[in-house]
């Protein structure tokens, strides 16, 4: 069977084993071993020396330690109360603002991402914090659900993020430029939403429900504005040592992880027991993310192996469509991945053969890297998966239907979608901050 042929069927297999319910990486792992014992003429030493051999190198580069590091930072800063704190400070800020409780919980969520990388962790906190606040005020109640299904997505979105670490490591860019690409576009996203909110709260009061209360004393604003100053430094020092070329991301990824331990400990929160229970929690994260990457990687090989990427990218460019349609195409596919697995898997499924076409079409990857994790992240949106979506159901407080979760975010994905055109229409806001630092 011609190699390509096998690339193919690959492809389809794959996709209605996950369909079908198997583990993402265990279909991975299966299909490649079964391409490559099919391109390799039957020899049966093959996928086995290949899977001894990517099964350790897919992940012994030092650089890897990166993904545990900035894992282990987020949970400490939320066991130090971090979110709490973050949410306090942006309520100050906004409390008067129509609909403020909303958009503060987007800031803190902007704030929170820079310190996180993990969207579902933002969905999880903010369920038990915000929500319970915009009921008491009588907010809409899918309104509010909307605002922390949405707002959560900046946990991927603003740097230090784990989807860009996983893209940069795919890819073979740099994660520092990757995190300077992320910096605008995230900021634009938590300005849209925002403004989204104040919006729809203008032109329907309703939204927002209850006066929000008496304005803050500027003093005690200030207090609470300034009570989580340790968590801004944290944030300054682990991305203005990488910006400023003081660290590599990985050693930021442990001097952050220090840091956050420091005011953990510094709080007078600090206990064995949870202390491991953070470490174990950092250990299946990671352990997770490592084993859908050795997988991913089995599969990248033998795609490499069959030309299949190769062969799509001369095909594309074969096809002399204008090279905007093809990045539409690959945006609009992500989409509808995202409707049913999560955001690592749609990475590592897609980026092998979307990259050599992008490469082939003469676009940066970094800009690339960026348009496919904001389609990716609004995949966790969209039912059926939207990981977001079953991560807040299982988190708030109180049984709701995931259909309210649903409906509440619907205008909020026709603003991320809005968000996500303009970064495909200019290129040069997410590639102006890296140019100039790298």
């Amino acid at each position: 069977m011609d190699p390509i042929t096998i690339g193919v069927g690959s492809l389809v297999v794959v996709t209605v084993l996950i369909l079908l319910g198997m583990h993402i990486g265990v279909a991975l792992a299966i299909t490649s071993f079964v391409g490559v014992y099919l391109i390799g003429g039957m020899r049966s030493s093959v996928p086995m020396s290949m899977l001894a051999n990517t099964s350790y190198n897919a992940i012994a580069d030092y650089v890897f330690a990166v993904i545990p590091l900035f894992v282990l930072m987020g949970l400490l800063a939320m066991a130090a109360g971090a979110t709490r704190e973050l949410f306090q400070a942006a309520r100050a800020m906004l409390g008067r603002t129509g609909g403020g409780v909303g958009i503060a919980t987007v800031v803190a969520n902007a704030i929170f991402a820079a310190v996180t990388g993990v969207s579902v962790a933002s969905a999880a906190i903010f369920s038990r914090l915000a929500v319970p606040e915009m009921n008491r005020l009588n907010y809409n109640h899918r309104f509010s659900l909307g605002i922390v299904a949405s707002s959560a997505l900046l946990g991927m979105l603003i740097p230090p993020s784990v989807l860009m670490i996983i893209y940069a490591l795919l890819t073979d860019q740099s994660i520092g430029a990757l995190f300077a690409a992320g910096v605008a576009p995230g900021l634009l996203v938590a300005f849209a939403l925002s403004l989204a909110i104040w919006v729809m709260v203008r032109l329907n009061p309703a939204l927002g429900g209850a006066d929000e209360g008496e304005a803050t004393e500027p003093g005690s604003k200030l207090k609470v504005l300034l009570s989580p100053w340790a968590i801004y430094l944290l944030i300054l020092l682990v991305l203005g040592g990488i910006y400023g070329g003081v660290f590599t991301p990985t050693e930021a990824g442990a001097v952050g992880a220090i840091g956050a331990f420091a005011i953990y400990v510094a709080r007078g929160r600090f206990s064995l027991r949870e202390m491991g229970e953070l470490l174990l929690e950092t250990g299946r994260a990671t352990s997770s993310i490592f084993f859908l990457f050795i997988t991913a990687s089995l599969y990248s090989r033998m795609l490499a192996v069959s030309g299949l990427p190769v062969a799509a990218a001369r095909w594309v460019v074969a096809l002399d469509l204008p090279p905007i349609w093809v990045v539409l195409a690959f945006v609009g596919v992500i989409l509808i991945m995202g409707c049913f697995i999560d955001s690592v898997s749609i990475l590592l499924l897609s980026m092998p053969i979307m990259v050599p076409v992008i490469r082939a079409l003469g676009y940066d990857l970094i800009w690339f890297g960026i348009v496919a994790i904001v389609a990716v992240e609004i995949g966790l949106l969209t039912p059926p998966f939207g990981m977001v979506l079953f991560v807040m159901k299982a988190s708030l407080p109180y049984k709701v239907d995931l259909s309210e979760i649903v409906i509440g975010s619907v205008p909020f994905i026709g603003v991320l979608l809005i968000v996500l055109g303009i970064l495909i229409a200019f290129p040069s806001f997410t590639l102006a901050l890296p140019k100039l630092l790298f």
